[in-house]
């Protein structure tokens, strides 16, 4: 497992752990109680760190290579075999950097639409970090009309540090693209589920993110802006994106507490990549709930909740 620069306590306690119990295979000694008291440590210096996160350490664990991306939480929430993978804007091309296709969950039918990054330096260039061209948010709109039509629910996952910026996504209209998505989603007469669950970056996370309820993974990240381009912009740096971080009030708290999503999932301690499973369920049960009590509405109660929840958002009550 790849370690951050503030987790280095917790490596080098693990790197000690490793050592006592090699030394015990080889020596035959008994180390068990040495190993043990290694663990304790390690235990509270977990809590302590991830107990006391920065907004910055915050976007840092969004951003660990180890977590899991939209295919693994598809694989790891869906029936198995059920996830098929539609492709294709019927436009212009398939873009790999934004993935869906129908599943079931417990037997219940969803469409699922998500942002992928890549784990390769091959990978990572084919889906382009998960940066989507017009051509990814108009599959998107395909699928969730698809899924209108035959009465299914959507539920979307966002992890995308935003939309493409190359010159071919602004000749093919990436603006009009992911505006056209907002509109779209905002009338779609069937329930829309959205989750952040690593980076949620600008309209590129917009995109796909008009949901009637919207939760953030525990350590992820919503912001118009990330912090080092911020920090570009304001400071002609990247030297301040901590400073940054904390004052665009981008963590899952900070939404929580100004009434912008709905809820926060939360992680085994020290993100998901460390029992992806935990995760997983988490996810799933959030899903699952939602869809239940989403099912009880009309179609155009969808569509009114959904608009009225964004519309507060836009008003200031003094």
């Amino acid at each position: 497992m790849e370690f951050l620069e503030f987790e280095q306590p917790i490596k080098d306690l693990m790197e000690q752990y490793d050592k006592c119990a090699v030394v015990g295979e080889e020596s035959g000694v008994d180390v068990k109680t040495a190993c043990k008291q290694i663990e304790d440590k390690i235990q509270s210096e977990k809590e302590r760190i991830y107990g006391n996160l920065t907004p910055w350490q915050r976007v840092q664990l969004s951003r660990h290579p180890n977590r899991p991306y939209t295919l693994d939480y598809i694989s790891g929430i869906t029936d198995k075999d059920s996830f098929l993978e539609l492709h294709g804007d019927r436009n212009f091309a398939d873009d790999p950097a934004m993935v869906g296709g129908l599943a079931t969950i417990d037997g219940n039918r969803v469409m699922i639409i998500g942002t992928q990054k890549g784990r390769t330096t091959k990978e990572r260039q084919h889906r382009r970090f998960g940066m989507s061209n017009p051509e990814g948010y108009r599959k998107a709109l395909r699928l969730m009309k698809l899924a209108e039509k035959f009465c299914i629910p959507v539920v979307t996952l966002v992890d995308t540090p935003g939309a493409y910026p190359g010159l071919e996504a602004e000749e093919r209209g990436q603006g009009e693209a992911i505006a056209r998505n907002i509109y779209e989603m905002t009338t779609l007469k069937t329930p829309i589920i959205t989750i952040i669950i690593g980076e949620g970056a600008s309209g590129g996370a917009l995109g796909i993110g008009v949901g009637n309820k919207v939760y953030m993974m525990e350590n992820t990240w919503y912001s118009v802006i990330s912090p080092e381009s911020c920090s570009s912009i304001l400071w002609r740096s990247w030297e301040f994106k901590e400073t940054a971080a904390e004052q665009l009030k981008l963590t899952p708290q900070d939404m929580l507490r100004e009434g912008l999503i709905d809820g926060i999932i939360a992680e085994p301690l020290g993100g998901a990549h460390y029992d992806p499973q935990i995760a997983y369920d988490n996810v799933k049960e959030t899903i699952l709930g939602n869809i239940k009590k989403l099912s009880t509405f009309t179609d155009q109660e969808l569509v009114n909740q959904r608009q009225e929840k964004f519309i507060e958002m836009g008003e200031f009550k003094g």
